[in-house]
């Protein structure tokens, strides 16, 4: 088995399509097409069922794909190390968030990151916490700013960025908006805009009205902060949301009220075990934690 067999097959098996991946890798089809044929014969089983017009992996090639990426991560992390050691960083910084992410300025310290190490290409994906907690267990990503999830085990390691409660937000003209204090009891009938369930705010939320016995209708389903608090704003339900979110522009005029016995909202990064973090990781650390190596610890 060469790296090279495994490149070839990850890049298949992500675009789903021979072409493509041969284009996207500027290897001939027929090449690409045999070195898949080799891996296929060396490991005894196929790894894609091909017809005229799809590519999809067998069973044994989605577990193969798992550990095949976490290979060429440790590859790529070990040439990283090297050139770190002589005194450039190289390479790909691949780092996931979550939208609105507290304790963290993304674009501000990615700023910084790139004055510092130039020769790095930085790749940035937004998605939800359960997600950006498996990419980076997988190798897809090096690191990435999310809400405290417990997935990944052992695989993973957090940093504490910050932590804070939820609020609800709610027009002015709502019932509850003289309250003061509610308790999920308080919000069991009412509709709620709120995010995709693997969203950080979505799974706290879930977690408190679990927490307490209560069940809630979310009807109005969005996957970014700015169209869920114009959806409060007219009226259409209201949220339940980490305390920041009700500084933003667009919550101006809504009422924010505490949760009483609300579960904390607690954003960390999300890192794989110290040997296997990359350099580019480690620096993008010590520029958000101030210290000189990389700033992080586990938590």
């Amino acid at each position: 088995m060469e790296l090279r067999h495994l490149q070839h097959f990850v890049a298949v098996a992500e675009d789903r399509h021979f072409t493509r991946a041969a284009e996207r890798l500027m290897v001939s089809q027929s090449g690409l097409s045999a070195s898949v044929r080799a891996l296929e014969r060396d490991l005894r089983a196929p790894l894609f069922v091909r017809t005229t017009r799809s590519v999809t992996l067998t069973e044994a090639g989605r577990a193969l794909l798992v550990e095949a990426e976490r290979v060429l991560a440790q590859v790529r992390a070990a040439h990283e190390a090297v050139a770190a050691v002589q005194g450039v960083l190289r390479g790909t910084l691949a780092l996931g968030t979550e939208q609105c992410i507290a304790g963290v300025d993304v674009a501000r310290l990615l700023a910084r990151f790139r004055r510092g190490h130039p020769d790095v290409e930085i790749r940035l994906r937004q998605a939800g916490s359960g997600a950006l907690a498996e990419e980076v267990a997988a190798g897809r990503l090096d690191l990435a700013f999310a809400v405290r999830t417990g997935d990944g085990g052992e695989q993973l390691r957090s940093v504490a960025l910050t932590s804070e409660p939820m609020t609800v937000l709610c027009r002015p003209s709502h019932p509850l908006a003289r309250a003061g204090t509610v308790t999920p009891e308080d919000l069991g009938g009412e509709a709620f805009v709120d995010f995709h369930p693997d969203w950080g705010p979505r799974r706290t939320t879930d977690a408190v009205f679990a927490g307490a016995g209560v069940r809630r209708t979310v009807p109005l389903e969005v996957s970014d902060v700015h169209s869920l608090l114009e959806l409060v704003q007219e009226g259409l339900g209201i949220a339940v949301v980490p305390r920041h979110f009700g500084s933003k522009r667009e919550a101006a005029g809504l009422v924010s009220l505490p949760v009483k016995g609300a579960a904390v909202y607690e954003t960390v990064a999300v890192l794989p075990p110290e040997e296997a973090t990359s350099p580019a990781a480690r620096a993008l650390m010590g520029l958000l934690t101030g210290d000189t190596e990389d700033g992080s610890g586990a938590a």
